[in-house]
């Protein structure tokens, strides 16, 4: 990338049911209303939600519930998403969703087939467990889209070299399991992947509103701070957040990027310029703001 360059990689997230029927058609929207396109990464299978519910006995995960006004990102809806009965299968439900955002030139990736399994179960399931899950979840798009997806991004960032490795049986051209500073090719048992890495390179919302000061007044501010000319720009914004509560203070985000010379691209198009890329592996860290640990890019030693 150029000294000049001034790109911003736009991630949709696709959790859940709700983000699917309300957040992404007001994105949409949006986007239409500015001629930008982003990847969306959709979550496809049940929508089993409500049972990370449970989670609410850590206090980390309750603070940040709490931090954020969980239940108005997601809705009330999302405490019984799963829990008294099986979710919806969001995919079947709401296809013409995920066309309709076909049809309108985003691009369109895989998030999961059951977002809460993989989410919370990811590093305790087999490599057949998680093979099944990403052929389900593409075999849905495919038929939804009419071709195959071409990126794929794990709920969470909880990637390991077992995903890394059943990912590169798919036929993903690329994905987005972690964070990052750069592009990077990631090696799994001394084997360097073909599937390239866009790392994501800024906080999301939910990391870091109620933290070190930042509210919805200055969440602005600090995001269009942290956009660094010439280097990665990976935003990651979630449907439900920035399709539903937070779409006017997103239109504003747009708005100013925009003034300041910024372009907002789908992850694609910095895959496809990137070139050579160095190799790196991803490991299991914790991280602000989040419970848990998940993947960050990591040099190859």
């Amino acid at each position: 990338m150029g000294a000049n360059n001034r790109e911003i990689g736009l991630r949709i997230d696709v959790d859940t049911f709700r983000g699917t029927e309300i957040g992404v058609p007001n994105l949409n929207a949006l986007f239409r209303k500015y001629d930008i396109k982003g990847t969306y990464y959709f979550s496809v299978g049940p929508d089993n939600m409500g049972r990370h519910l449970w989670r609410l006995l850590k206090p980390a995960f309750a603070w940040k519930m709490l931090r954020t006004n969980a239940a108005g990102l997601y809705g009330p809806e999302i405490i019984f998403m799963g829990t008294m009965w099986p979710g919806p299968q969001i995919g079947k439900r709401l296809s013409y969703v995920i066309r309709d955002t076909f049809d309108a030139g985003h691009e369109i990736g895989l998030h999961a087939w059951d977002h809460h399994r993989i989410q919370a179960k990811i590093d305790r399931m087999s490599p057949a467990q998680i093979r099944e899950s990403l052929t389900r979840g593409v075999d849905c798009l495919s038929n939804i889209c009419g071709s195959p997806p071409v990126s794929s991004a794990v709920p969470g960032w909880r990637c390991t070299d077992a995903l890394l490795t059943e990912k590169s049986r798919q036929p993903f051209i690329y994905n987005s399991d972690c964070r990052g500073e750069f592009i990077f090719r990631p090696v799994v048992d001394g084997r360097a992947l073909a599937q390239l890495q866009v790392p994501v390179t800024m906080p999301t919302y939910d990391e870091i509103l109620g933290r070190n000061g930042i509210t919805d007044a200055n969440y602005n501010d600090f995001m269009l701070a942290q956009l660094k000319p010439g280097k990665l720009n990976v935003l990651t914004v979630h449907a439900e957040a920035e399709g539903g509560k937070c779409l006017g203070m997103f239109e504003q985000y747009i708005i100013r990027a925009l003034e300041a010379g910024w372009r907002l691209i789908p992850l694609g198009e910095l895959a496809a310029a990137a070139g050579e890329v160095p190799e790196g592996r991803i490991v299991q860290e914790a991280f602000p703001g989040r419970e848990g640990w998940l993947g960050v890019q990591n040099q190859v030693k």
